[in-house]
């Protein structure tokens, strides 16, 4: 456990939220191949840094999908957890990602609404038809950043937070989230998304918060493109 804290990055910490980057490949939470997920991972910080015994509670109040890695935020406290957790049902938190997809976009900025279903059994979303039972809006916003040698970079703005809901919506618009073989992808590699940045009001102080965070820098496909031209914040040490 000792290495695993010593690899996730706090970007804040107050004593309602904390703000970490999520590894890739690392679950939000435990799932069936029961790997360390981030939640242990931030419940662990907490109750060694303050030495608190028993089950310390940390507030899931959003996910990344394993393979993406960014910023997110957990809630220390339940009064935070429910102010959180209503403030992304009326779309107060705005989550940015960079996403680089096989191909070229017809369109440099675009608003993509699609009904989307989720197959749970396998894992993958769908989609459908306004009508079909279970369908759930997903809207989103993208600009292309740069284009290079069969890869395109784009700024992606998630104004609903459906699962897959990106890699689904980039693939329908033609352009697949490189490596993702799942939804069409022709480049094998780590998936392309990070979660980059997040706003929020505190749930408790009522203050504007955002933060960002690098995708990895020696990473293949991310080393492809000068991210810096586009972040506007320092490297981390």
């Amino acid at each position: 456990m000792r290495y695993a804290l010593n690899k996730m990055r706090i970007l804040h910490e107050d004593n309602h939220i904390i703000v970490v980057e999520k590894p890739l490949n690392v679950p939000s939470q435990e799932d069936s191949s029961k790997d360390l997920d981030l939640l242990n991972m931030v419940k662990a910080y907490l109750k060694e840094k303050y030495d608190k015994p028993g089950n310390v509670y940390t507030g899931l109040v959003h996910r990344l999908d394993r393979p993406t890695g960014g910023v997110m935020v957990f809630a220390k406290t339940s009064k935070a957890a429910a102010r959180l957790s209503e403030s992304l049902k009326v779309g107060e938190v705005q989550k940015r990602y960079f996403a680089i997809v096989s191909g070229f976009l017809k369109d440099r900025v675009a608003h993509l609404s699609d009904w989307l279903i989720k197959d749970e059994e396998n894992n993958i979303v769908k989609r459908v038809v306004a009508k079909v039972e279970g369908a759930k809006k997903a809207e989103m916003t993208y600009r292309v950043l740069a284009s290079d040698e069969g890869l395109t970079l784009v700024d992606i703005n998630l104004l609903t937070g459906r699962s897959h809901q990106a890699r689904v919506q980039m693939a329908t618009a033609g352009a697949p989230i490189f490596g993702d073989a799942k939804y069409g992808s022709p480049h094998q590699g780590n998936l392309a998304l990070w979660a980059y940045q997040l706003s929020f009001i505190h749930p408790v102080t009522g203050s504007s918060m955002l933060f960002k965070c690098y995708p990895p820098d020696d990473v293949y496909p991310w080393t492809h493109f000068e991210l810096e031209k586009f972040m506007k914040i320092a490297k981390p040490r």
